[in-house]
């Protein structure tokens, strides 16, 4: 990206978590809770910037019914991440 000087900046993002389970990848990013949109939009940032088609998962302490956004991550909540064997495949 460049700034309004026309000099390249590098912008970095960081995921939380990468897990592998065979072929299987998966980026999660970790939250405390995601209140309003705009905290959404933070957690899910990092996300949102890698250009692959392995699952991308934000998991948050509340329970709540799991989601997906317009992107296509899954937000889910900590006792389904932990104890639902196959809650990454939601």
């Amino acid at each position: 990206m460049q700034d309004k000087d026309g000099k390249w900046i590098r912008l970095q993002y960081e995921v939380d978590f990468i897990a592998n389970l065979g072929s299987k990848k998966y980026y999660v990013q970790s939250a405390l809770s995601i209140p309003d949109r705009e905290k959404e939009i933070q957690e899910s940032r990092s996300l949102t910037n890698i250009n692959d088609s392995f699952k991308k998962v934000i998991v948050v302490k509340d329970h709540i019914m799991p989601r997906r956004n317009e992107d296509g991550i899954l937000t889910i909540g900590l006792f389904d991440f932990l104890l639902k064997k196959d809650s990454l495949d939601m």
